[in-house]
C-alpha cells in the first residue's frame, strides 16, 4: 500500500495543503507546533475516521471555517483509489471512495490501513481503560471494516437504554427496556467476540517482537477483563462465539439491573472494559519498569503492521510522530530495523540531526513551519 499524496482544506492549522509522498520514507521536520503531527491525524482520519487525540470532530476544523476536507490518493493491490471526506458538524460526515458517496463506515474504511504510533501511545499501559479501549477499537477498525459500524450502533442502542434508566424511577417501562437489552446484547456480544479475538491474533505476534527486544527474557500475555465474560486469557482461554458471550450478556444484565435503575447508567458492556499486559505473570501496570512498559508498547505496534499485511495482504501506513526521540537507542534502532522496506513510514522530528547520513540518502524531506510546507534537507 502506498500513499501517493494528501490533500487538506480548513483543517487544522492548514487553510490549504497538498503534499506528495514519493518512496516509502518521508520525513517531517520542524519545531513544535508547527503542524506536523496535524498531517499525520489527517491521514489517520482517512484510515480510522477518527483522530488519536481526544476531542470531537468540530475541533478539527481551522477556527471559523464550516467544514473542511481531507482526501488523499493511493495505490493498493495495484489499484489507484480517491478517498475524500468532508467534515462539516453537527451534520453527518460526507465519505466517498472514488467519487461514490458510501453511507457506511464499512464502506470507507478499509481502502487506506495506517498503523500509529506517538508519544501518547508509550502511556498506554498506565493510561485509562478508555485509552485502552480506544486503541484496541482503532487497531480492530484497520483489519475489520465493519467493526466501525458496530461500535457506533452499540453506542446509540447505550444511549437509548441510558435515557430509558434516567426516566424509569419515574416512568418504568419493562416491555421497552427488555427490547433494548436485547438490542444491547446483540451488539456488545460482537464487539467482544471481535476484541477476544483481535487481541489473541495480536498477542502471538506481540510476544515474539517483544522476546526479540527483552533478549528472550520476558513473556508477554494479554488479559481481555471484561464485565460480560471476566478475564479472557488470549494465550490459554478459546474465543468465545457471540452466541455464548450474549447469554452471559443476558445474566450480567439481569444481575446488575437494580444498580442500573438506581444508577440510571449502564454498567455492562465493552464500554466499561479494559485491557491488562502481564509480563513474566506479573501485571505491567504495576510491576514493569518505564522501558518495560516501552517494550510492550514497541511490540503491539510491530505487532499490528505484520497483522494488517497478513489480513490485508499489503503493509499498511506506518506513521511515527515524534516517538523516536522518545525512545532509548536500543530500542530506536530496533524498531527503525524493523521497518520493512516496503512499509511506507512517514515520520515526524524536530531535527534531523538524530538520523545519520546514511538513513536521510534516499528519504524525502519536508520542512513545516506554521501549517506551511517547504521541500528540503
Amino acid at each position: 500500500m502506498h500513499l501517493k499524496n494528501l490533500k487538506l482544506k480548513n483543517f487544522r492549522n492548514y487553510e490549504t495543503c497538498e503534499i506528495e509522498f514519493p518512496g516509502n520514507k518521508i520525513l517531517l521536520a520542524g519545531k513544535n507546533a508547527q503542524g506536523k503531527t496535524n498531517l499525520l491525524e489527517a491521514i489517520y482520519y482517512l484510515a480510522s475516521l477518527s483522530s488519536f487525540r481526544p476531542g470531537t470532530d468540530s475541533e478539527l476544523l481551522k477556527w471559523g471555517a464550516e467544514n473542511c476536507l481531507i482526501q488523499a490518493d493511493i495505490h493498493k493491490h495495484g489499484t489507484d483509489i480517491e478517498l475524500r471526506a468532508i467534515i462539516n458538524p453537527p451534520k453527518q460526515k460526507v465519505l466517498k471512495v472514488n467519487g461514490l458517496k458510501k453511507t457506511s463506515f464499512a464502506g470507507f474504511l478499509g481502502n487506506l490501513t495506517v498503523v500509529n504510533f506517538n508519544v501518547s501511545d508509550l502511556l498506554l499501559l498506565r493510561g485509562a481503560p478508555s485509552d485502552r479501549r480506544k486503541w484496541l477499537d482503532d487497531a480492530i477498525s484497520q483489519v475489520y471494516p465493519a467493526y466501525k459500524d458496530r461500535l457506533a450502533k452499540y453506542s446509540r442502542i447505550r444511549t437509548q437504554r441510558n435515557n430509558l434508566l434516567k426516566e424509569y424511577k419515574n416512568f418504568p417501562q419493562e416491555e421497552l427496556l427488555s427490547v433494548l437489552d436485547e438490542q444491547l446484547g446483540v451488539a456488545g456480544s460482537n464487539i467482544i467476540h471481535l476484541r477476544q479475538k483481535y487481541l489473541k491474533e495480536i498477542r502471538q505476534i506481540a510476544c515474539r517482537k517483544h522476546k526479540n527486544i527483552a533478549f528472550e527474557q520476558e513473556e508477554l500475555n494479554i488479559i481481555y477483563v471484561s464485565t460480560v465474560t471476566g478475564e479472557f486469557d488470549t494465550l490459554n482461554d478459546k474465543i468465545q462465539k457471540p452466541d455464548e458471550i450474549l447469554e452471559k450478556f443476558h445474566n450480567a444484565l439481569d444481575e446488575k439491573r437494580a444498580g442500573e435503575i438506581a444508577r440510571a447508567q449502564t454498567v455492562v458492556g465493552p464500554h466499561r472494559d479494559d485491557t491488562s499486559f502481564i509480563i513474566n505473570g506479573k501485571n505491567a501496570v504495576n510491576f514493569a519498569s518505564q522501558g518495560q512498559q516501552r517494550t510492550v508498547t514497541l511490540a503491539l505496534k510491530l505487532a499490528e503492521i505484520d497483522l494488517i499485511e497478513e489480513i490485508a495482504g499489503e503493509s499498511p501506513v506506518l506513521l511515527l510522530d515524534d516517538v523516536l526521540a522518545e525512545l532509548d537507542n536500543e530500542r530506536q534502532n530496533f524498531l527503525l530495523k524493523s521497518i520493512k522496506e516496503n512499509t511506507q513510514t512517514i515520520i515526524t522530528t524536530t531535527g534531523l540531526s538524530a538520523f545519520n547520513e546514511d538513513y536521510l540518502r534516499d528519504k524525502k524531506v519536508y520542512n513545516i513551519e506554521a501549517g506551511r510546507i517547504y521541500e528540503g534537507n
